[in-house]
């Protein structure tokens, strides 16, 4: 029989297998998790007796990859959307609302950004006075996302809307995120007309408004976006086996041996397709041997490490809305608050719910402090952030460690190196946050492609065998 081991039950690796196994219906998929649950990123803890995310906690529903994965789950009844999308930002000792119609901060709406309050007179001048300046050339190259900001609108747009809003998505700075990587459909644009960054992104935007007969823009699931994970093993043609380390690969034949288990009591599994669906180090560490090239780009992709605080209160009354953003510049160690009540129908038996996002990349000392400590922190912040004081019901830490990769700038270029490097080792292929997005619709749709590629060549080598037989 056929085999295929996909290295990795996050999303995109069960997705991979999901995706086998419609394909291959006759192979053996076998997914092979280091750590004793699965879903990686997706993850419900129960605080205060409420089923909440402790990871991602949104689906981007204008994708298709997402939407249909539950559906296909079996989930689709499960579906909930969002109560209120409206967010704040803190900036200059304020809550102000978010500004509408920006992309990732920049501003594509000059009155929707002069009603939120978040910019100074100055710096509105200049994001009107930026359609007439100078044309920017086309852009050859990559760049990072600060820098161009700061060219062309100031320190203060970058600093108070992109920097809390990229921030908020890849924990990472302004100044050192690809733009590419990013806003590609920003990239491409500019790439192609240059011109004026204001126009590109008002562009942009317009060609992505959402339809408000569509739905919703974002989802979720009751219980939380966690239970699609076990959803999928349930229901899917494939097996899974958790609290397996996978130490190393190797080519064996046409084929692949993987040692797994401890080391000094190695397990042997032998493979004829390997999906590698880790993080970016741990890929790095088992294509060594197989992809060294590739294993060398990766090695040199850096992740920053974010913790979730999750708070439940009794008797409080947070600020309206979704949540808040808080600009790195104003000197809180919590960069992100939801208000996990207030956004999702959710039963919280009247208890407010709420988690506070902590971590970005190169701040890792603050996640070093004991829990106790962190949730400390946190409630001290809140008073500040939202207004909410008091001894709270429950509260949980969940670590994530190398959580999110950051996408430096020329980092589609490294990718296409590692799928390219990938691609000459037959029966290969890599998936995850480190190459198409952090986002649950990007890993998914990375998780298919490598699915496809394994199965394709699976296919022709059987077709081929075939072949060779009946001459």
């Amino acid at each position: 029989m056929t085999r295929v081991v996909v290295i990795g039950a996050g999303i995109a690796g069960l997705a991979a297998a999901w995706e086998l196994s419609r394909r291959m219906p006759a192979a053996q998929v076998l997914v092979l998790e280091g750590a004793a649950e699965i879903g990686g990123k997706l993850r419900t803890r129960t605080v205060a007796g409420i089923p909440v995310d402790v990871g991602a906690e949104a689906l981007l529903a204008r994708r298709p990859e997402g939407v249909g994965l539950i559906e296909e789950a079996g989930l689709a009844a499960q579906r909930i959307d969002p109560l209120t999308t409206t967010a704040q930002l803190r900036v200059a000792g304020m809550r102000v609302p978010l500004p509408a119609r920006t992309l990732l901060g920049i501003p594509a709406d000059l009155s929707a950004a002069r009603s939120s309050g978040a910019l100074t007179d100055a710096a509105l001048a200049r994001v009107a006075a930026e359609p007439s300046a100078q044309p920017m050339p086309t852009l050859a190259d990559d760049v990072a996302v600060g820098a161009l900001v700061r060219e062309r609108l100031g320190n203060e747009v970058t600093d108070r809307l992109v920097e809390p809003l990229l921030g908020g998505v890849y924990a990472g700075h302004a100044d050192q995120l690809s733009l590419r990587a990013t806003m590609p459909a920003l990239a491409i644009r500019l790439a192609r007309d240059g011109g004026s960054l204001v126009r590109a992104a008002q562009a942009v935007t317009d060609a992505g408004a959402h339809d408000p007969a569509a739905g919703a823009v974002f989802t979720s699931l009751v219980g939380g976006l966690g239970t699609l994970p076990p959803a999928l093993a349930r229901t899917a043609g494939f097996t899974v086996r958790t609290s397996v380390t996978v130490r190393s690969l190797r080519r064996y034949g046409h084929g692949f041996v993987l040692e797994c288990g401890p080391a000094p009591a190695p397990e042997l599994v032998e493979a004829d397709a390997v999906v590698v669906a880790t993080p970016a180090g741990k890929a790095s560490q088992l294509l060594r041997a197989v992809a060294p090239y590739a294993a060398a780009d990766l090695r040199g992709v850096e992740s920053a490490s974010v913790a979730i605080v999750t708070v439940a209160y009794r008797n409080v009354a947070p600020p309206p809305g979704s949540g808040l953003l808080i600009a790195a510049r104003e000197g809180f160690t919590v960069k992100a608050v939801t208000l996990s009540s207030q956004k999702w129908p959710i039963a919280t038996g009247g208890l407010t719910v709420l988690r506070a996002s902590v971590g970005r990349a190169g701040e890792a000392a603050v996640l070093q402090r004991e829990d106790a400590e962190l949730i400390a922190l946190v409630r001290h912040e809140l008073r500040a952030l939202v207004g909410i004081e008091g001894e709270p019901v429950d509260a949980v830490v969940t670590r994530w460690g190398g959580g999110l990769p950051q996408y430096a700038v020329g980092h589609m270029q490294l990718v296409a190196r590692v799928r390219a490097a990938v691609a000459e080792v037959d029966g290969l292929a890599v998936c995850g946050a480190t190459y198409d997005g952090v986002g649950i619709p990007a890993c998914i749709a990375s998780g298919r492609l490598a699915a496809e590629h394994v199965a394709g060549h699976l296919a022709a080598g059987l077709a081929g065998r075939s072949g060779t037989g009946g001459e």
